[in-house]
């Protein structure tokens, strides 16, 4: 099978290939050529590095190989549905039990100090009934309370954007789901203090 162009971000292209999905980052003709080489580099190996950590922790997509040179991250390819696009279609009750699955995954990767930095349902796909979180690009290690609760505050944001008739219920549903993190209510406190400085903002 050809190389089949899937996405195309400002950061990166994802190409899928033989039942694998490559992901590129793309050069960045406004930065320096040695600076952006060093750059991409850097994030491709970060990425794979923490889908590695992830793997053992929750669904994520399996990662064969990590190419320096073309900055490239083989992985496997998950041919499920995409959330954004897929979670209304379904009726409540099977809305309610995916995010309860999503604040459950949530809480194990925050449990192990992994923030995703780009937690919306544009990054998670359903597949044989498995919430499977994509895209790491943006996440890092951590174990602040604070990084955790912008991570929450970004599905919730996600869900309201997106899922808006149902958004305050599903998010109940993830809270719950997280509720099985030993330091949950320490974030959830968090969380509030994020919204309100949030609410701040938009005055």
């Amino acid at each position: 099978m050809k190389e089949k162009i899937i996405q195309q971000g400002a950061e990166a292209i994802l190409i899928q290939e033989d039942g694998k999905l490559i992901k590129r980052r793309l050069k960045k003709g406004y930065r320096l050529a040695e600076l952006d080489e060093k750059l991409r580099k850097l994030r491709t190996r970060k990425e794979a590095k923490l889908l590695e950590r992830a793997v053992k922790i929750i669904f994520v997509p399996k990662v064969f190989e990590a190419d320096d040179k073309k900055k490239e991250i083989h992985m496997e390819f998950i041919d499920g549905k995409k959330l954004s696009q897929y979670l209304d279609d379904f009726d409540i009750r099977k809305q309610k039990e995916i995010c309860f699955k999503i604040g459950e995954e949530t809480s194990k990767l925050h449990e192990n100090n992994i923030i995703h930095g780009d937690l919306t349902t544009s990054n998670m796909i359903l597949f044989q009934e498995r919430v499977y979180f994509i895209d790491f690009g943006l996440g890092f290690e951590n174990g602040r309370i604070e990084d955790k609760a912008v991570d929450l505050h970004l599905l919730r944001q996600a869900l309201e954007a997106k899922h808006f008739e149902n958004w305050r219920e599903l998010f109940e549903e993830v809270k719950k789901g997280y509720r099985r993190y030993k330091e949950s209510e320490k974030v959830l406190k968090q969380l509030e203090e994020v919204e309100r400085r949030g609410r701040y903002k938009g005055h």
